[in-house]
């Protein structure tokens, strides 16, 4: 089912085109050409300098058809120019009529069903590097860097300019990076990595300039070149970001000391520096996140921790070097503090706790990122969160503080060096030190990423080494590795994996792991009929297998295997469908109680799905899944349906839902006395996403998102679990069965207008419920509405983000002075 959202980030199709093979061609040039004139950014060609450019064309289709040469009727013409301060793009995209050009108003870094053209440059020529600049026909930007291993960050962001114009037979655009947007070196001549593409979403094709042999998936070292590029230099980058907000909150308060209506103003900045043509630093001071999405929260019934989506701007954009190994979860920095849930364990008699932060404040955090010419690429990363306490009172109205949560100081060095045959080899370590007497935490990692010369083949494999500083007062050590081998090209592709934690590994508290002390082995194959036929334009079978043990003391825990398929037809719909076994095993984690486990049943698992055509103005996907758990005669049930209608480029309107009803699935209950008990539940999750987005231009709009999940737990009877990991049956004696029916309700409203390039005022209303208790019997809308009349936090928030470039300060200066 993420097949198509996949298209949602800008330089995804290079990892969907990947599946394609593309017939081998000479890397094309191009002379660059140096202007004197000054050019209006327009989206029209109208300037004489555009016609001393030599035009890119003769673009090459890359999908489905691959290396079919671009028809005549919608070629594709692009012109680059450069003067002292900035590289300027502009070209025209041919189209039989203007319905066929697929527009939508979606926001920036969005692609929606967009036709598109990128610019993508390798400034150093190095085969690692990449920038890339993105236009849609409606004039939005999306851009991104990447690097010669496909790893992408769409969420970087830089500040640039383009129009774009609509005309009957296709439409046109132009771009003025500034040198500022990229990063270079001051050679007096210089020849950039260059390649450009264009999507025409309604027919499905996309196109590369410079034509690309995805069999190696080291696309950059295949891209064309722009040569000639004649005495530029690397400005001074060195931009602000101030900002200011304010906030309302209003939640109904149960005291009379307490109010009900909050509000908070703010400050502060982002810094974005160039230490050198190679290096830059990033650093966020007072750093504001309270406009970012609301989490998906859920009822979580598994012995794990949930793990959420990074929403805040900082910890997602340029942090492609920082994720190597899967070392560092950033959601570690500013969440809960260390000591939250002791706090009433540490109350006196007569206290009560008045104010208990569920998340530490971040103080400050720094990025230092880039790549040398010799293709070392380092990354420094620090972060500082403050002491945080918990106030609480006791009957003589006196107020103390408890420390929840010390000064904690995070960072992290990385260092990845890529090699020949799009190879690499990295070492990372992250470390968490904390004032105080709690203990720190360290992690060390070794990887290795080899290629063969074809890039036909790959090894890869990390070693980790984890220390705590205090658990039971002495330090603690962990090991892991994890090994590979693959085949990465052609139609017949296999994975081959082995992955092993020793049970002190632990990377929690700069990283995320649910469970340490396994001794995995994964197995993947896959075949690919990539040619479009009659009715298809690819097919892929795929066979998945995993086993799994303790790797101490080496007991069995799961093996589970599957075989699942997935087609695109001509008319771009997919489909596809899955057949999986979970075999019995043993489950050391759902008993709570260490030394214990649960006999998990096996089960059969299928699942189906399609997708019809995103281009279309109504778009449907739909998916469902079915398991057959042998204990209980259980049966697991989920339905997904999403849909999405656009009434206009400016208007849509989109709709998810997820139903899954269990019934007689055997799950923890409680700890009573000595005995463990688990219980046979019936239960139902449902969630409900409602979002609609009205743009006014490409330069505003507003959306709305609201979120309703609902979870219900009834348990039918109970059983405590015996040593040999089976279910007995459990007289009630005392233990009252209870239900479970927890409902979210979230409102996520944002109105955002850029008024100047970089700069934005962001309105956002924000609405959150939680509403909890044992109406199991109730149906949706009884329970729906029973969720609304409980107390609600709403929450109003204005931000105005500014954006200062120094260049541009300078400039501003020298024409005071002149």
């Amino acid at each position: 089912m993420m097949r198509l959202l996949s298209l949602l980030l800008p330089l995804s199709f290079f990892c969907l085109q990947s599946r394609a093979q593309q017939p081998r061609g000479a890397a094309r040039q191009l002379a660059a050409t140096r202007t004197a004139a000054t050019l209006k950014i327009d989206g029209d060609l109208d300037e004489a300098a555009w016609k001393t450019a030599p035009a890119a064309d003769r673009f090459v289709e890359w999908r489905p058809n691959a290396g079919q040469p671009e028809d005549s009727t919608h070629r594709t013409e692009i012109y680059l120019l450069y003067d002292n301060t900035s590289v300027y793009v502009g070209g025209f995209c041919y189209e039989k009529a203007r319905d066929t050009i697929s527009t939508e108003l979606v926001g920036r870094d969005v692609i929606g069903v967009n036709d598109y053209v990128g610019i993508i440059f390798d400034t150093y020529n190095d085969k690692i590097n990449g920038f890339g600049f993105y236009v849609t026909p409606l004039g939005e930007q999306f851009d991104a860097k990447y690097s010669s291993t496909l790893e992408e960050d769409p969420s970087w962001n830089a500040v640039w300019h383009s129009e774009t114009k609509l005309h009957k037979n296709g439409w046109s655009f132009e771009m003025r990076i500034p040198y500022s947007a990229l990063r270079f070196s001051s050679s007096q001549l210089q020849t950039w990595g260059l390649n450009i593409t264009r999507r025409r979403n309604k027919s499905g094709r996309q196109y590369m300039w410079s034509p690309v042999d995805l069999k190696n998936t080291n696309f950059m070292a295949q891209s064309g070149t722009w040569t000639g590029i004649l005495d530029v230099k690397a400005p001074v980058r060195l931009q602000f970001s101030p900002y200011f907000s304010a906030y309302a909150n209003h939640f109904p308060s149960k005291g009379t000391d307490q109010k009900s209506t909050t509000g908070s103003v703010n400050g502060g900045m982002d810094l974005k520096y160039g230490i050198s043509d190679a290096f830059t630093l990033d650093m966020t001071l007072v750093p504001d996140f309270g406009q970012v999405q609301s989490d998906n929260q859920v009822l979580n019934l598994s012995p794990f921790e949930v793990r959420y989506n990074e929403n805040r701007p900082f910890f997602t954009e340029g942090t492609e070097l920082f994720s190597k190994g899967n070392l560092f979860y950033s959601r570690r920095i500013g969440g809960q503090p260390l000591h939250y849930g002791d706090v009433s364990n540490r109350l006196a008699p007569g206290e009560r706790i008045l104010k208990n932060p569920q998340e530490s404040k971040l103080i400050n955090a720094t990025k230092i990122s880039g790549r040398t010419k010799k293709g070392l690429g380092i990354g420094f990363f620090n972060a500082i969160t403050k002491e945080m306490e918990a106030t609480v009172e006791d009957g003589n109205k006196q107020v103390r503080k408890l420390t929840t949560n010390p000064l904690v100081n995070y960072n992290i060095l990385v260092l990845d060096q890529t090699m020949k045959n799009n190879s690499s080899v990295s070492f990372i370590n992250t470390n968490v030190l904390r004032d105080g007497s709690d203990y720190d935490a360290n992690v060390s990692a070794a990887l290795f990423d080899i290629n063969n010369k074809k890039n036909r083949y790959n090894w890869n494999g990390k070693f980790a080494v984890s220390r705590l500083s205090d658990v039971g007062g002495k330090p603690s050590t962990g090991y892991s590795h994890q090994v590979g081998f693959r085949k990465t090209s052609g139609n017949l592709l296999f994975n081959l994996q082995q992955e092993i934690a020793d049970a002190k590994y632990d990377i929690n508290d700069m990283g995320i792991l649910f469970n340490n002390n396994y001794m995995d082995h994964y197995f993947w194959t896959g075949y690919r009929w990539l040619k479009p036929k009659k009715f298809y334009n690819r097919i892929q079978l795929n066979y998945n297998a995993t086993y799994s043990r303790r790797f101490q003391p080496g007991d069995y825990q799961i093996f589970y295997t599957n075989v699942n398929a997935n087609i695109q037809f001509k008319n771009l719909w997919w489909a596809g469908v899955f057949v999986g076994r979970n075999a019995s095993g043993n489950d050391f984690y759902e008993p709570r109680t260490a030394g214990r486990y649960f006999r998990t049943p096996g089960s059969w698992r299928y699942n189906v799905w399609f997708e019809s055509n995103s281009a279309k103005k109504y778009y449907a996907s739909a998916g469902y899944f079915f398991a057959k758990p042998e204990l209980f005669k259980g049966r697991i049930h989920e339905l997904s349906v999403q849909h999405r209608y656009r009434f206009s480029d400016r208007f849509s309107l989109s709709h998810d839902m997820t139903a899954g009803p269990v019934k007689n699935e055997a799950g923890f209950y409680r700890l009573k006395d000595d005995a463990i008990l688990f219980s046979r539940r019936n239960r139902l999750t449902m969630e409900n996403i409602m979002r609609v987005k009205y743009s006014f231009n490409n330069k505003s709009g507003i959306t709305f998102r609201a979120r309703h999940y609902w979870s219900k737990v009834s348990p039918q009877e109970l059983f405590s679990l015996a040593n040999d990991g089976k279910l007995m049956a459990y007289a009630p004696n005392g233990v009252t069965i209870e239900n479970r029916n927890i409902n979210y309700f979230n409102i996520d409203a944002i109105y955002t207008v850029q008024f100047a390039p970089g700069s934005f005022i962001n309105v956002v209303w924000k609405n959150a419920i939680y509403h909890a208790d044992e109406a199991v019997r109730d149906k949706y809308f009884r329970n729906f509405g029973r969720t609304i009349e409980a107390p609600q936090n709403n929450n109003l928030s204005i931000k105005v983000l500014y954006f200062l470039d120094y260049l541009d300060f300078k400039k501003g200066r020298k024409k005071q002075v002149s």
